[in-house]
């Protein structure tokens, strides 16, 4: 993107936000909690951002909720480049992260080169998980798929025959993130089994 008078930063900001739009038109498997249709990545983002917000009392360490919320909103603009690998797909996720970290490259890279090193370093923390801000990040990114296929009647879940064990590996890191939400995440997860919306 160019425009007649303008200076390279804002044009390469400006490139970056552009690009940035194509992570709308990335479906996940995740149903909205209505059910009338598959939540994009974009706005899972949003809303990611926006539960580590609200439920920040949470976290199981003190953490810098605003770095939490920038890391949210950055974590998953990969997925532009490398798609959106479903949880439990087993073989997708064996090469995962090095089409994530390809697209993690070229996608921060647009932007003028400190902002592409610190959105790029809050991607590689959110995926180490070794700070109290990627572990409560990484906790609500675990925790919102379980109150969208809870709400949506069992949604992905049922969908592909997803089964309790499954979910409670896939979870089970927001125990550490947010212990004082573990006990609900747990509770939801049995009703349902119980109402028949995940395979026990």
């Amino acid at each position: 993107m160019s425009r007649v008078e303008g200076n390279a930063r804002v044009d390469r900001q400006l490139s970056f936000l552009l690009e940035a739009d194509k992570l709308k038109k990335v479906e996940r498997r995740s149903i909205l909690m209505d059910g009338s249709r598959n939540e994009n990545s974009a706005e899972h983002s949003w809303h990611v951002a926006l539960a580590a917000l609200a439920l920040a009392q949470h976290a199981g360490e003190p953490v810098d909720v605003n770095r939490v919320i920038r890391m949210l909103l950055v974590h998953d603009i990969v997925e532009i480049d490398a798609g959106d690998t479903f949880a439990y797909d087993t073989t997708g996720r064996l090469d995962q992260h090095a089409r994530e970290e390809e697209a993690a490259r070229r996608l921060f890279g647009l932007l003028p080169e400190d902002q592409a090193e610190e959105l790029m370093a809050l991607w590689v923390e959110f995926e180490r998980r070794e700070s109290a801000e990627s572990r409560y990040a990484n906790a609500i990114d675990r925790l919102l798929p379980v109150f969208h296929n809870y709400a949506a009647k069992g949604g992905a879940w049922l969908a592909h025959g997803i089964s309790r064990s499954q979910v409670l590996e896939r979870v089970g890191c927001i125990e550490q993130g947010a212990p004082s939400l573990w006990g609900a995440v747990r509770d939801l997860i049995d009703e349902a089994v119980a109402k028949g919306y995940l395979h026990p």
